[in-house]
């Protein structure tokens, strides 16, 4: 049996045009098993390790839900940093073309460092990268990552428990408001170790007179039972 590739080769061996060609019809994709059920129970182990992490947000003090999670604090643990340098060159061409479609003056360099150090000199300095946590009744509101004037367009989740065997209910929900329409759902069905890749906070969608900016949030269902991990990757950093 072969070994697994890394994660960089991983990612390197995707179909990405496909991927693109789903992210433009939807303002989201699903890359299949990325992670495997090892990584996934490792990372959710790092919840408990105060250390790792630079703030514990619990949703309903601000109501955002019900549920907790902690923003990782630099450095990041390596699986992390690689993933977020790995993942951001895939996705930094269709992050130009969307500004570029929505008349929007931001461009992205090719390498996330890059990115950084520009969030950084606008005073974006801390890390986004997130680990969630659910238990029973909790769930995450509709909302945006955005944290500063700085915003890479695409963000990513990725699901650590099990769904049927480690939780029940909690699906991952996107929607998509277009001008003069009502909001468009989209639930989308993850396994543990799938990534789901959507817009942060608007795409372009070609209309009979050009293109148009649709709104997306995201959000997590109701959890019936068990406790559920999800792995957030935002690739620029907050003020």
């Amino acid at each position: 049996m072969s070994p697994k590739p890394s994660l960089p080769q991983h990612l390197a061996d995707l179909d990405w045009p496909a991927l693109e060609q789903s992210l433009d019809q939807d303002g989201c994709t699903i890359i299949r098993s990325l992670l495997s059920p090892t990584q996934c129970r490792q990372l959710s182990s790092l919840y408990a390790d105060p250390g790792l992490f630079r703030s514990r947000v619990i949703m309903a003090r601000h109501g955002f839900g019900r549920g907790e999670y902690q923003y990782f604090a630099y450095p990041l643990p390596e699986v992390i940093q690689q993933l977020r340098q790995s993942l951001y060159p895939k996705l930094v061409p269709l992050a130009n073309r969307w500004n570029e479609c929505m008349g929007l003056d931001a461009r992205y360099p090719d390498k996330h460092a890059d990115f950084i150090q520009r969030c950084h000199a606008a005073g974006q300095q801390r890390p986004t990268p997130l680990l969630l946590q659910y238990g029973p009744q909790d769930y995450n509101c509709l909302h945006q990552d955005l944290y500063g004037e700085h915003v890479f367009p695409l963000q990513v989740a990725i699901l650590l428990s099990e769904p049927g065997e480690d939780f029940t209910g909690g699906e991952f929900v996107l929607t998509e408001q277009r001008p003069r329409m009502q909001s468009r759902p989209l639930v989308i069905d993850l396994k543990q170790g799938d990534v789901v890749v959507f817009a942060v906070h608007q795409r372009p969608v070609k209309g009979v007179r050009g293109y148009y900016r649709v709104n997306l949030r995201h959000g997590v269902s109701r959890i019936h039972s068990g406790r559920r991990h999800t792995l957030g990757i935002i690739f620029h950093d907050a003020q």
